[in-house]
């Protein structure tokens, strides 16, 4: 059944119309609202030149605007392709490219970076309470429904293709599964909308439970976040480990009191941050993992099994396997390469047949994450198949070092590559973002903090202090971005010499 037809009648046959659906600085919205005005908007896009497989771009920040357009694109059976407004108008071009959708919505001052049509979604909005309710367009759980881009960790985004049918299956696999979340609850998430991550918390689970979410057009300071949920009395949080290790810097215990569960996605939560993080909010932070091509969550702590050190379990409607370079299941307690299976798998990047072969093979997703299963059934990240350093000749995942680092009470977050010193051989160079009012950890420093604890190959020899790790919106590092920073360093030294 097309989504915003299902929604609309699982809304009434719940008594959902007059709840809060979404909470805004601007006011308030129901839900009988929300379904109302998309099927309005639905005539308004139609009018626009948009029917079905059509491609409509949603360049919008959160707002019930987005919630509108989205469900109005998916009445009328066209294809919703949401990005991120605040990219660069190269990058917004590139999509536009690579998708051709008929339409834009998008904030009125961005309409002139666009080649095709536009319309803003306040106006859609607006011309929508004066047009009649358009007709659903009838599709299957087959259908395509939306495009979602990749962050871009390792190079250009792909748009991973999503059906009518995926959203429902995140809402019983995350939403119910992992945070059992019900029409009393309201959601805080720091992640967009248009990320997977923040589409199935502050979307997709609020409009399946009768629930509502707390729509920021711009991502909150750790001070906005506690007033938000002191505010709104939050009681789901969502965020990445940078925006929880904010919040842990300066907040105070009283204001999170609401929170009756939190989660985590996007990086690898170190278990000091994630301790600390349960300890400001009283409740638990539940460590996730998902992917753009997953559509959401697929591996996760939930509120009846807990074990921080981990992500959890696979979740009902997927499974798991650990493969070593050969595509052999290896057995638990042995390091090896994680796939998944389910429903929600994309169907295939836009346009891109090769990539996607190379990615989904007999339905099993290749998520690139280096992982062990433990005897209890829980899954344990060690980096990334694609983000691996070679150090002393050695291949090592860094992200174990780069937890142990970032348990330094000097250090909030590090990263490490892999850098050649005078004689060519490779060392770990470390960049540390430093604890407000603490002394800059330097390589003897961090040496004495690793001592014992790792191999010395895997000890930095070098450090270089930085305001912040570059990262995708997402939350997730662009180590491509280190390795350049330490090969112009390099370059620069060598033309010193």
């Amino acid at each position: 059944m097309n989504l915003a037809v299902a929604l609309e009648q699982l809304t009434d046959l719940s008594g959902w119309r007059q709840r809060p659906a979404t909470y805004e600085p601007t006011g308030v919205h129901t839900h009988g609202q929300v379904h109302d005005l998309a099927a309005r908007a639905a005539t308004v896009l139609a009018r626009h030149g948009v029917g079905p497989s059509a491609r409509v771009l949603v360049a919008m920040p959160d707002s019930v605007a987005w919630y509108v357009t989205f469900l109005a694109t998916a009445r009328l059976g066209a294809v919703a392709v949401p990005v991120n407004p605040d990219l660069a108008v190269p990058e917004h071009l590139d999509i536009v490219a690579d998708c051709e959708p008929v339409l834009v919505v998008c904030p009125q001052e961005l309409a002139g970076r666009f080649p095709v049509p536009t319309l803003a979604g306040d106006d859609l909005v607006d011309r929508a309470a004066g047009c009649p309710r358009a007709a659903a367009h009838p599709v299957d759980a087959q259908t395509p429904l939306y495009i979602q881009y990749t962050s871009g960790t390792t190079g250009r985004p792909k748009g991973a293709i999503h059906r009518h049918g995926d959203p429902e299956r995140y809402y019983r696999s995350a939403g119910l599964g992992v945070v059992e979340v019900g029409p009393c609850d309201v959601t805080l998430s720091v992640s967009k909308l248009y990320f997977a991550y923040g589409f199935g918390n502050a979307f997709v689970f609020p409009l399946f439970s009768g629930s509502a979410a707390v729509l920021l057009p711009y991502r909150p300071s750790p001070e906005e976040t506690a007033e938000l949920v002191a505010a709104h009395r939050v009681t789901l949080l969502y965020g990445v480990p940078t925006a929880y290790a904010g919040m842990v810097a300066h907040g105070d215990p009283r204001r999170w009191r609401t929170v009756r569960a939190a989660v985590s996605a996007g990086e690898a939560l170190r278990p000091g941050l994630g301790e600390a993080t349960s300890e400001l909010l009283g409740a638990p932070v539940l460590n996730q993992l998902g992917s753009t091509e997953a559509g959401h969550g697929f591996c996760s702590n939930t509120l009846r099994h807990h074990r921080l050190d981990t992500v959890g379990r696979e979740l009902a409607g997927y499974r798991l396997r650990i493969l070593d370079d050969t595509g052999r299941e290896v057995p638990d307690g042995t390091q090896g390469e994680l796939w998944v299976a389910g429903d929600t798998i994309m169907s295939g990047y836009l346009g891109l047949p090769d990539e996607t072969a190379a990615s989904v093979v007999d339905g099993w997703l290749r998520t690139k994450d280096l992982a062990v299963r433990n005897p209890d059934g829980t899954v344990t990240l060690h980096g990334r198949a694609d983000d691996l350093e070679m150090v002393a000749g050695i291949t090592m995942a860094p992200g174990p070092v780069e937890q142990l680092i970032g348990d330094h009470p000097a250090v909030v977050e590090a990263a490490v590559v892999a850098r050649p010193d005078q004689r060519g051989a490779t060392r770990l160079h470390a960049f540390v973002v430093a604890a407000d009012g603490a002394a800059e950890p330097d390589a003897d420093e961090l040496a004495r903090w690793l001592a014992g604890r790792v191999a010395p190959f895997k000890v930095p020899r070098s450090v270089s202090v930085v305001p912040a790790l570059p990262r995708t919106p997402t939350g997730k590092l662009r180590r491509f971005m280190l390795r350049d920073m330490v090969a112009r360093q390099e370059a620069s030294t060598g033309a010193a010499r």
